[in-house]
Order: structure tokens, then C-alpha cells, then sequence
């Protein structure tokens, strides 16, 4: 087995000499925090205003009930619902 041995560290030199001794003041600094602002790529802005599945369906039901509960227009309610929310999301 090998034995792991341990360098030393090299002592750190000192530029000062006894007739030149300089004290350099500490700097503090204010820094602001500046928000980051995210460019939306053309697939987020698309994702951002295209309704839902569950958006369409809950107005789509809504139209349906409001239609006296008729069976056999489920795609034109479902189309007028997914118009609607992207008129309202443009």
C-alpha cells in the first residue's frame, strides 16, 4: 500500500521591508442587484398565448350547456372555444 505524503506549502513571500511599511485601505463596494429579464423565445411566446386542453374543454362545455345540452355539435363548440380564448389571448 502507498503511503500518501502530505507537500508543504511554500512560505509566502513579503515585499515590504523595514524602512518602506504601506497600509492599503479596504475597498467596500455597493453593488445593486439588477433583475435579469429572459427574452422569450418564439416557442415560449406561442406556449404563453395558446390556450389549454382543459381551457378549450371548460368553455366548450360551457357553450354545450348553454346550447340546452344538444348532442351532435361538440366540434363547433370545441372550435368556437379555442376562436374565442385565442382572440382573448392575442
Amino acid at each position: 500500500m502507498a503511503e500518501k505524503v502530505k507537500k508543504a506549502k511554500a512560505p509566502t513571500k513579503t515585499t515590504a521591508t523595514a524602512a518602506t511599511t504601506r497600509t492599503v485601505p479596504a475597498v467596500t463596494a455597493t453593488v445593486k442587484a439588477t433583475p435579469i429579464v429572459k427574452k422569450q423565445t418564439v416557442a415560449e411566446k406561442v406556449t404563453a398565448t395558446t390556450p389549454t386542453h382543459q381551457e378549450i374543454a371548460q368553455l366548450a362545455l360551457h357553450y354545450w350547456a348553454e346550447r340546452g345540452r344538444q348532442h351532435g355539435h361538440h366540434e363547433q363548440d370545441w372550435l368556437r372555444a379555442e376562436r374565442e380564448l385565442m382572440k382573448m389571448a392575442s
